[in-house]
């Protein structure tokens, strides 16, 4: 399932790859982090819910304000 994240703390290039890193993590493929938007997509397993993917972010330092399926 394809999902569109909302993420606040994102400045740089290196939080790009942050961010990529942590969701390739939790099983995520096909990620695109658009850094000027503040938001990433990526596809997931029925198995990863929304929590998982808050969780995975918040732990390297960025807020999750929405998780849509897009």
């Amino acid at each position: 399932m394809k999902k569109r994240i909302y993420i606040d703390g994102m400045s740089c290039s290196n939080c790009v790859s942050h961010v990529k890193e942590a969701l390739l993590d939790i099983g995520a493929s096909k990620v695109k982090v658009i850094l000027e938007e503040k938001y990433a997509t990526a596809e997931f397993d029925d198995e990863v819910t929304d929590n998982d993917i808050t969780d995975a972010l918040e732990e390297v330092g960025y807020e999750v304000t929405e998780v849509e399926e897009d």
